[in-house]
């Protein structure tokens, strides 16, 4: 199995997404399938600029199925489907002969799944369905629906969905790691949140070998992540950015050049004029 990835992983990408064995692991656990060690896996992850804000994803093939499997900590949107086309549409262009398609011989691709685990903060329920139709301005009689995709959304806090973790040790361990940080979170601050559950769960045998190794790049890893997260969630609260426009938020930020470098740069990605905003924010801040 061959990974090039361009960008740096997550944490969950960097526990999943390299292991045969473990995404194996992690695919029957989610599908309740059985598949042994003997199986082929093709990894068909993106490192593609244009899904930078995608670090969490895992694509591989298996079986004749094509999986996007995507972790996901921030509250789910109904976009998710038609994010999910444009991102498969990509992975075949990737996978997929290009001279193939231009033969009349009639090619065969990979079945595609999309599987959303979430592992926020915000109440889930335990598995929603995402549909990409639900999304089209106008269907039914009149306008069928001439093309659907369906994202199955699987809560994977801890308690939840418990038979993932019955069949999963590493995912059960991973959501039991994740839950000690977000105990810690309420009483430290994230990075020291981050440094005491990998102590802990170290001396608990969890995930003791992976923590052991990777513990720097998990605690910038996480911190990154969680920190993105927290501000995409900041910033799509309509009266924060109000408020921001305004120069009228001020000691709630704590001053942080780095929080607010943070901040700026999810809001860059999103496409707002950095420019502008800097200059509406209070002295401290800008």
């Amino acid at each position: 199995m061959k990974t090039n990835r361009k960008y740096k992983d997550s944490v969950f990408t960097k526990l999943f997404g390299h292991d045969e064995k473990i995404i194996l692991e992690l695919y029957n656990a989610i599908q309740d399938t059985d598949y042994d060690e003997r199986t082929p896996i093709e990894i068909a992850t993106l490192d593609d600029v244009l899904f930078l804000d995608w670090l969490n994803d895992i694509a591989f093939v298996i079986d004749g199925k094509l999986v996007v499997l995507i972790e996901h900590q921030s509250t789910i949107n109904n976009n998710m489907p038609l994010r999910m086309l444009l991102y498969i549409a990509r992975v075949y262009e990737k996978i997929c002969d290009p001279k193939s398609i231009y033969r009349t011989k009639k090619m065969e691709i990979p079945a595609p799944e999309f599987v959303v685990l979430y592992n926020g903060k915000d109440k889930m329920p335990d598995h929603t369905e995402l549909r990409l139709s639900d999304m089209f301005k106008k269907h039914g009689v009149e306008s069928p629906i001439n093309l659907d995709l369906k994202v199955q959304v699987y809560n994977i806090n801890k308690g939840r969905n418990p038979e993932f973790a019955k069949r999963s040790t590493t995912l059960a361990e991973y959501e039991i790691f994740v839950a000690e940080v977000r105990k810690n979170e309420k009483t430290l601050p994230l990075k020291k949140a981050i440094v005491k559950a990998i102590k802990d769960c170290v001396e608990d045998g969890v995930l003791r070998e992976f923590l052991k190794k990777y513990s720097s790049e998990v605690i910038n890893m996480l911190f990154r992540e969680f920190s993105v997260e927290d501000a995409k969630k900041l910033w799509l609260d309509e009266g924060y950015q109000e408020g921001i426009l305004k120069g009228s938020i001020k000691g709630k930020a704590e001053g942080k050049a780095e929080g607010m470098q943070l901040v700026l740069s999810v809001l860059q990605q999103q496409g707002y004029d950095i420019a502008e905003i800097k200059s509406k924010l209070p002295k401290e801040f800008a």
